[in-house]
Order: structure tokens, then C-alpha cells, then sequence
């Protein structure tokens, strides 16, 4: 009884100093509205940007920054993790041979591992992985991330495609904050691939980490809602973002990558000479 009440009282401090060593929520840090209508012209978009060494936050239309949207091809990087974490998918390697079906883009119409599903936005791949994860499970670790509304009610194979999953920028930025600093509840290995995988760019110094995602028009032709999700580190300095942007037409997941830059580099957190990695195509997930 004595030795319980001793690991008792050990275990407690411990538990308390990592619930309190955790930074706070993105809602909770103190706000800066910030004016890019001018970057923005032509779009409905949100903009967030997260500064971690002074935990503050800059928003572009606060208002629109906490509406739900469809995740796009962002969601492929959740679906890594979960698929990392059960075992679906076992590393960045893991293989999965072309159908011989015949799609819209060359990219597609080859064998892929996670790293090149990832980086050439494959939606056949996850649309693979996520019978092979099943309902109950992804259902049960959309619930353990948080993420979004947790609405998988559209389908299994597309229930991420601008259906009825939907997240805000604010929530996508703080998912990507514990994902950055492993603070999401998965192991290691998941957590380091998953990383690794949505790496676009490390040097000189610095680290760039992001997710396209596009969503088209019903019938296909035009682009109607674009993504940039991701995190830059520098030194002891690091930086998470979310942009959406939405109009009738050329509203891409490329093309809100396109903004993010300008805004990150005019704000000196990405230097100009940043390659400018983006998918041969006006959307990432056109079926």
C-alpha cells in the first residue's frame, strides 16, 4: 500500500509538467489581424501563421480562418499517419503497383510508394490505403487526432474529396503543430515518416514542410477550392501555416501554394531563392 501511494506521488509531477509543458491551443495565442487583400484579390480566402518561438498567431480574415472545408489532398497526410500507425502502409517505400488504368496525368499512370503518392498527390494510392484502414478505424483515429468534424459519412474512397470530412485553417494549423512537435498520440515511426514524406525542401539552414489540395468543380473543369498547408523551421524559429482560397474558377492547391510563398518570403521566413515545387497540374486530385 506504501509503495503505491510513493509511485503515486513519483508519477504525478511528471504527468502534470508535460500537460503543462504543452504550448498553447491556436485559438488561445494572442492574435494579429493581418491585411492581404491585395495577395488574396479575386479569392474567398483565410489565411493563418503561426509563430512558435513568440506564440502568437497573424490571421487573414479571422472570421473565415474557423470555417469548415473540405481537406482535399491535405488529408493525405492524416491518412499517412493513420495508415503508418496501423501498419497498412510500412515506410515511405511502401510500394503499390499501377492498375494499368489510364488517368488524366502522367504522374498517375505508374507504380507508387508513399513518398512519390505524397509529393505527386496520387489519389488512386490512398484510395487504396483507406478500405485497408476500414470505417470503424478511421472513424476511431479521425476522433484521436480531432481532426475537422470527423464526418467520414460520404464514403470511405472519398469522403476527403470536398465531401462531407470538413476543417478549418485554424484546425489544420494546429494539427500540424503537434504533428511538427510530436505531440499527436502515434508512435515514432509513423510520426518521423509522415514528416519525411511531406518534406519539400531542406537547406541552407531551413526546413519546408506542406501539403497541397484541390478541389474541382462537379464536372471536372473547373477548380473551385485550393490548400497550401505546412510548417517552416529555421534555427530555433519555426512557423506553421494554413491557406484556402475559393472562387468560381482557378482556385488550385498550386496556385494557394504560389500566394503562401509570396506572403512567407515578403515576410522573410522563406528566402527567395525557395524552389517552387508544385505538381504538373492545375489540381491535385481532378479524377
Amino acid at each position: 500500500m506504501m509503495l503505491s501511494i510513493i509511485l503515486a506521488v513519483c508519477v504525478l509531477p511528471v504527468e502534470f509538467n508535460a500537460a503543462i509543458s504543452a504550448p498553447p491551443s491556436v485559438d488561445a495565442l494572442p492574435s494579429t489581424p493581418i491585411d492581404l487583400s491585395k495577395t488574396f484579390e479575386g479569392y474567398e480566402a483565410s489565411f493563418v501563421l503561426v509563430n512558435e518561438k513568440t506564440q502568437t498567431v497573424e490571421r487573414f480574415n479571422s472570421k473565415r480562418c474557423k470555417e469548415r472545408l473540405g481537406p482535399c489532398s491535405t488529408f493525405k497526410v492524416p491518412h499517412a499517419l493513420i495508415a503508418l500507425e496501423l501498419g497498412v502502409l510500412s515506410d515511405e517505400n511502401h510500394l503499390m503497383k499501377w492498375d494499368g488504368k489510364k488517368r488524366w496525368r502522367d504522374a498517375l499512370n505508374r507504380d507508387h510508394t508513399l513518398a512519390s503518392a505524397m509529393s505527386d498527390s496520387v489519389l488512386w494510392y490512398f484510395q487504396r490505403v483507406a478500405p485497408e484502414v476500414g470505417e470503424e478505424r478511421m472513424r476511431a483515429n479521425l476522433k484521436k487526432l480531432g481532426y475537422g468534424n470527423q464526418d467520414i459519412s460520404s464514403g470511405l474512397a472519398t469522403f476527403w474529396l470536398n465531401q462531407s470530412l470538413k476543417i478549418s485553417a485554424d484546425e489544420q494549423v494546429e494539427f500540424l503543430r503537434k504533428l511538427r512537435t510530436d505531440r499527436l498520440p502515434y508512435g515514432k515511426h509513423a510520426l518521423n515518416t509522415t514528416r519525411k514524406v511531406i518534406t519539400l525542401e531542406s537547406a541552407n539552414g531551413y526546413t519546408l514542410a506542406g501539403k497541397t489540395g484541390t478541389a474541382a468543380s462537379d464536372d471536372h473543369e473547373r477548380m473551385i477550392l485550393g490548400w497550401f498547408v505546412g510548417y517552416v523551421e529555421r534555427g530555433d524559429e519555426a512557423y506553421v501555416f494554413a491557406c484556402n482560397i475559393v472562387a468560381d474558377d482557378n482556385a488550385s492547391g498550386p496556385h494557394a501554394k504560389k500566394l503562401v510563398f509570396k506572403i512567407l518570403r515578403e515576410r522573410g521566413i522563406l528566402p527567395a531563392e525557395t524552389k517552387m515545387y508544385v505538381p504538373n497540374a492545375a489540381s491535385d486530385e481532378k479524377k
